[in-house]
């Protein structure tokens, strides 16, 4: 899934932290301009030890369309958006994730979470060989910041279990958003690329 579907909404109020300016997910211009982070194009990552980072590619187009983080045993999927500069896009893509979750047979919940309104969500996996159907649990989460949205998806212990969820969390705080300056319209992916890791590490230093 890349660039979100749908029509030009209504404008709606920003969902972020209120600490998110010295807290994160930060703009780039908030970001420490001397910490070695891997730099993708839409996101910037802090290298930390036991992360490693996986790009997802459409196979049409070739493009990296999200960026897959295993940390604390668990995954943290994220995606940079191009959103309006005064209103935000978390609340009516929460409605649209929960549709499109509903339509496949799973359930999800609202809760406020650490960063403000959270979708808990148990999602249908396909019956393996002789297996029976299960469900697995996920957390979708967003923040609006200026001119961008940061959509992140969690599973894993970090859906499940306190511990490993402040771990991930705190990564989810940690990414740096980079809008550019390139006109976009609202809900298109921002270009995400390869990583560009600092000092000459790997992208899972």
């Amino acid at each position: 899934m890349s660039d979100i579907p749908g029509d030009i909404p209504e404008p709606m109020p920003k969902s972020a932290p209120e600490d998110r300016e010295t807290e994160g997910p930060f703009d780039e211009s908030e970001a420490n301009p001397v910490r070695p982070y891997v730099d993708l194009g839409g996101i910037k990552i802090l290298p930390r030890e036991g992360l490693h980072l996986r790009l997802e590619i459409e196979e049409e187009s070739k493009r990296v369309v999200a960026v897959g983080l295993d940390y604390a045993e668990s995954t943290l999927q994220v995606q940079p958006f191009a959103a309006p500069r005064s209103s935000g896009l978390w609340h009516e893509i929460r409605d649209q994730i929960a549709d499109q979750i509903g339509k496949q047979g799973g359930s999800t919940s609202l809760r406020e979470g650490p960063f403000g309104p959270e979708l808990v969500a148990e999602i249908p996996v396909a019956a393996g060989q002789g297996a029976t159907g299960t469900t697995r649990l996920a957390r979708f989460i967003g923040v609006d910041g200026p001119r961008w949205f940061l959509r992140g998806v969690i599973a894993g212990e970090g859906a499940v279990n306190a511990e490993a969820a402040a771990k991930i969390d705190e990564l989810f705080r940690s990414l740096v958003v980079v809008r550019g300056t390139t006109p976009m319209p609202p809900r298109d992916l921002i270009p995400l690329r390869m990583p560009t890791a600092p000092s000459g590490e790997t992208a899972e230093a």
